[in-house]
């Protein structure tokens, strides 16, 4: 398989670091996450970043980690925060990779996220803000996304699901 990474993008609480950990095993690759490459650099927790230094500083961090991650070799497997798809060069950098968005209903993801004091919380009722961003960044999602997978079906079913669609389009190979 040619040297392209994965990255799996969606909103907070949609199984980005799960889903990436289990394709990563499946195909030997490291798996990197922008909440630990963030935490690992800057020394906080995004959502300690976004009280210390607001939200468009951590997504600018955000999306730098995930454009320095795109251009590790080997290839590697990239669980990316959301905001990244709002950041143009993010997007255009997604270019060059198989791009999974997991997406899922606000509600479920809240609910998901109640047990993640790591992640940022923009607002108090967590299934508003998941609702606002959804609406904000979806067709940033769809633009980006190689694969759009239900993020409500168990990880492993949506890994199996990554792994086929990605070994299909190295068959195919670059469609520019």
């Amino acid at each position: 398989m040619r040297e392209i990474p994965i990255v799996v993008v969606g909103l907070m609480g949609a199984g980005k670091s799960t889903v990436g950990r289990l394709v990563a095993e499946a195909l030997g690759r490291v798996v990197r996450d922008s909440d630990a490459d963030l935490e690992d650099r800057y020394g906080m927790t995004a959502a300690g970043m976004a009280a210390a230094v607001g939200a468009e500083v951590l997504h600018e961090r955000e999306a730098e980690v995930l454009r320095e991650a795109l251009e590790r070799r080997p290839a590697e497997v990239i669980g990316a925060a959301a905001s990244t798809v709002e950041d143009v060069g993010a997007r255009r950098a997604l270019g060059s990779a198989f791009v999974v968005f997991l997406d899922g209903a606000p509600a479920l993801l809240a609910e998901r996220m109640k047990s993640s004091a790591h992640r940022p919380h923009f607002l108090p009722d967590l299934e508003r803000m998941l609702t606002e961003q959804r609406e904000r960044r979806l067709p940033f999602f769809q633009e980006v996304a190689d694969l759009t997978a239900d993020a409500t079906r168990p990880p492993e079913e949506i890994a199996e699901e990554v792994l086929a669609a990605f070994r299909i389009s190295q068959k195919r190979g670059p469609t520019s």
